[in-house]
């Protein structure tokens, strides 16, 4: 019996991505970044990014289709990402989709995005349950638990910021490039962590937050201007990356010690920085637990991962008609509540 061929598309932030599976085998992965053009204004423009996506989504989707061999007709799923992400660019991609789902009269199957991200770790190897997502993006950041499959319960998040947005943030005060995590990452490397930083929500908790710890270093550097002295940029950026990925490995460490976990998996952009992906196989492996640190390419917005997920909710039956709508804000303990 011939396995379904899935159809996927993403448009929750800055990047256009379409991708062909096809049962788990990633057939095309098309994305067309927006980075450059946002990087003028320090982070991404809303408006703007919803414009673009409109003007690349029918090229990538092309491509998309071009590369994997195959033909509209040929498609037996269509699946988008319906939330977390900015309303405008969610619409872009959840319109076409329609738009495909019914010209074709195929399903259509609604993914959540920061989900999409934790079964990204699938292209490397299985997940095996229980298992802890650690979450981490420019948008959220959070624990999160799953017993087994498509079973996702959030057992600590940030109360503020996400981290992603903290390293963006800090990047832009210091005179550095949107997005901050790379170069913040790169300076980090050759600097010592010499400056005093605070740490905030350091309790027993599994909540995190950022917003103090982005606070004290705008402060910090207007400050240190204001008297005339120059900031060590190498050893500041140290500074910040060990606090800020130092609170996720110790949330980390608190939950691992509260719930029985057989596999660690990072998910999100951030799962990029390389002490996070460092400390966290180390965290893992002296516990003796599995661990997946995704690949490069996986921890950027793609639609490789929508659609490997939105095969997975095909085969258990989670498909919408055409009233389905983009949710900013949709929880991931609710990805198969969309239609209320």
């Amino acid at each position: 019996m011939k396995q379904p061929i899935v159809l996927a598309i993403e448009s929750s932030c800055d990047e256009t991505g379409v991708a062909i599976v096809q049962e788990g085998r990633l057939l095309s992965n098309a994305v067309s970044t927006q980075v450059a053009i946002h990087q003028k204004f320090g982070g991404v423009m809303p408006e703007m990014a919803s414009r673009l996506h409109t003007e690349n989504i029918t090229m990538v989707l092309n491509e998309a289709l071009e590369n994997a061999k195959v033909k509209l007709e040929d498609i037996d799923v269509f699946a988008v990402t319906r939330g977390p992400g900015l309303i405008g660019a969610l619409h872009v991609g959840l319109q076409a989709i329609k738009t495909l789902a019914a010209i074709y009269d195929k399903p259509l199957v609604p993914v959540h995005h920061l989900a999409a991200h934790i079964y990204a770790n699938e292209f490397v190897k299985p997940l095996v349950f229980p298992l802890l997502a650690i979450v981490v993006s420019g948008g959220n950041t959070e624990l999160v638990y799953m017993k087994e499959h498509l079973d996702f319960q959030i057992i600590g998040e940030t109360r503020d910021d996400a981290v992603g947005e903290c390293y963006d943030k800090v990047a832009r005060v210091l005179g550095l490039p949107y997005p901050g995590g790379l170069p913040i990452d790169r300076l980090a490397q050759t600097g010592t962590p010499t400056y005093k930083l605070p740490h905030p929500l350091n309790d027993d908790s599994l909540d995190l937050s950022y917003s103090g710890l982005k606070t004290a270093i705008i402060n910090l550097v207007h400050h240190t201007k204001q008297i005339g002295e120059e900031i060590h940029l190498a050893n500041l950026c140290a500074s910040f990356q060990q606090r800020a990925i130092g609170m996720i490995l110790e949330k980390s460490q608190l939950a691992l010690d509260r719930y029985p976990v057989q596999q660690v998996v990072l998910a999100g952009g951030v799962s990029a920085n390389s002490l996070l992906r460092q400390q966290i196989k180390v965290m893992a492996e002296t516990r003796g637990i599995d661990v997946i640190i995704p690949p490069m390419w996986a921890c950027t917005d793609n639609a490789a991962m929508i659609a490997l997920l939105g095969e997975r909710l095909y085969h258990k039956g989670v498909v919408s008609d055409l009233s389905l709508g983009a949710d900013p804000g949709w929880s991931i303990e609710r990805i198969t509540s969309f239609n209320s």
